[in-house]
């Protein structure tokens, strides 16, 4: 595991040294990891099925070495941070009237809404990954 005991991580975890590193949330839950002994044949694998899949998935998107993490970092450095003017930004960009750019800012569902409806793509970010990485 990554840490020398449960008591270790729960030390960290009420210290808030441990953070999600995508949302920056600090309610980070233990899940068991598999005990391996080597030497000794291991126990037949239970098909948990349809869960185990979703454990997977799970893993493939928090896991990957932090590619999606370093995908996100670059993304939020290579845009220009344009905070409540996000909708108003993104229609004249759309619509041609203001220099396509990547920006990022911040939308009432409302406003996200009514981008879509006009054709307007964009991707919605946890907010903790919006912040100015200085």
């Amino acid at each position: 595991g990554w840490f020398a005991s449960a008591e270790d991580f729960a030390r960290q975890r009420e210290s808030t040294l441990i953070r999600c590193p995508l949302c920056d949330d600090a309610a980070i839950e233990r899940r068991p990891s598999a005990n391996v002994q080597v030497g000794r044949a291991a126990a037949p694998a239970v098909d948990h099925g349809e869960d185990r899949a979703e454990s997977r998935k799970e893993v493939a998107v928090a896991g990957g070495d932090g590619h999606v993490l370093k995908l996100m970092r670059r993304l939020i450095a290579e845009t220009e941070n344009v905070g409540r003017a996000f909708p108003e930004e993104a229609r004249k960009i759309h619509y041609e009237e203001a220099p396509k750019r990547g920006i990022r800012g911040q939308a009432t569902s409302d406003e996200a809404e009514a981008l879509r409806d006009e054709g307007i793509d964009f991707l919605s970010l946890p907010s903790a990954l919006t912040r100015d990485l200085n």
